[in-house]
């Protein structure tokens, strides 16, 4: 007799189990090979944050001018001058000490010399750098700050605020700088070195205005200052932090420039015998050997050094201007690589110029 096998089905009331998915099973420590790493989920705040510091770094890359031949010599010029004026003085003797023999030429006990008055000429320099860098610097810097504000603030406002503003500066620019500061210097018996940075530095800001004032106006149009504007954002905020920092190389050139002009402007007084009183410069020493026959007596140690100075600092500060105008200015900083791929193109195309004029010609 054969046997009935029953099956039974479940019941409708008796519920299946679902099956099991990855996100339900849970990760049990023990099962975890060892040596293996869990990353925490990352936090898309956290994401955004790093995007948004990378973007800033790459940004403020741009703003910097790339190392290349003619920078790295401007700045080993430039720094060579600034610690020769800072360390100099400290391991120097008195510069005004007159007991050694007068106009002895370079020798071991003295590496550049004497003047006429017996003063080491080695000692006179390292002072004289020091003087000139402090009244370039001094110089520079009230100029920079004179150019903002005659400058951006007049762009960026506009209005009657440009008008005033710009008539100031315009009146300036007519002005001639170097006769008004030998004016002013003539009529002022005791002239420190801060005096006569500040008068370099007053009149010589005109120019660098005018450049920025154009740069403001153009800014101005943008979308992020417009959108600052529409935001309810403070004037001076939006200069400080959507204006400036777009301007940054613009600024730099700009105040290199205003050291140059401040360093040859007192050299110039200077020689001509209105600069600093009872402050030893690169001109004073210019002054110094003009007055003492310098020339005439074959002293060349004693106008060399100084003037060689002179015209290295300008050509270090120049050389680097130079780089940070391929920042202003992209086909300065494009035209080297542009220049090797037309020459590489021609030596590697040697004859299809040819062949090039013969087609177009039987065109």
């Amino acid at each position: 007799m054969s046997e009935r096998v029953e099956v039974t089905e479940p019941s409708t009331g008796q519920l299946e189990s679902a099956p099991e998915t990855l996100s339900d099973r849970t990760i049990d420590s023990a099962i975890v090979a060892p040596g293996a790493l869990m990353t925490p989920p990352v936090d898309a705040e956290v994401i955004a944050a790093r995007d948004e510091a990378s973007a800033a770094r790459r940004g403020f890359r741009q703003l910097l001018p790339r190392m290349s031949l003619k920078l790295a010599l401007g700045l080993i010029i430039v720094v060579g001058i600034v610690l020769f004026g800072i360390l100099g003085p400290l391991f120097c003797q008195d510069p005004m000490d007159s007991d050694n023999p007068a106009l002895s030429p370079p020798s071991p006990e003295h590496l550049l010399g004497t003047t006429k008055l017996g003063y080491d000429v080695l000692a006179q320099l390292a002072w004289g750098t020091r003087g000139s860098l402090m009244v370039g610097i001094t110089a520079g810097l009230i100029a920079l700050v004179l150019s903002i504000v005659f400058g951006i603030i007049a762009g960026y406002k506009g209005g009657w605020w440009d008008e005033i503003l710009s008539l100031f500066t315009n009146i300036m620019l007519v002005i001639p700088g170097l006769p008004l500061v030998m004016v002013i210097a003539t009529y002022i018996p005791g002239r420190s070195w801060m005096l006569v940075a500040v008068v370099l530095g007053i009149t010589g800001w005109a120019g660098s205005a005018v450049v920025l004032r154009a740069q403001a106006r153009s800014l101005r149009s943008r979308d992020y200052v417009a959108a600052s504007r529409v935001a309810g954002e403070r004037t001076t905020r939006i200069i400080r932090v959507e204006i400036l920092p777009n301007l940054l190389p613009l600024l730099a050139a700009q105040f290199l420039f205003a050291i140059i002009f401040a360093i040859l402007g007192e050299a110039g007084l200077s020689y001509l015998g209105l600069g600093p009183t009872g402050s030893i410069t690169w001109g004073t020493m210019l002054n110094d050997a003009q007055t003492g026959q310098a020339l005439g007596t074959g002293a060349w140690w004693w106008f060399v050094p100084p003037g060689l100075m002179i015209a290295l600092l300008g050509a270090g500060l120049s050389l680097i201007n130079f780089s940070i105008d391929e920042i202003i200015n992209p086909k300065l900083r494009l035209a080297p690589e542009n220049a090797r791929r037309v020459r590489k193109a021609k030596r590697a195309g040697r004859g299809v110029e040819s062949v090039r004029t013969t087609n177009g010609a039987a065109a």
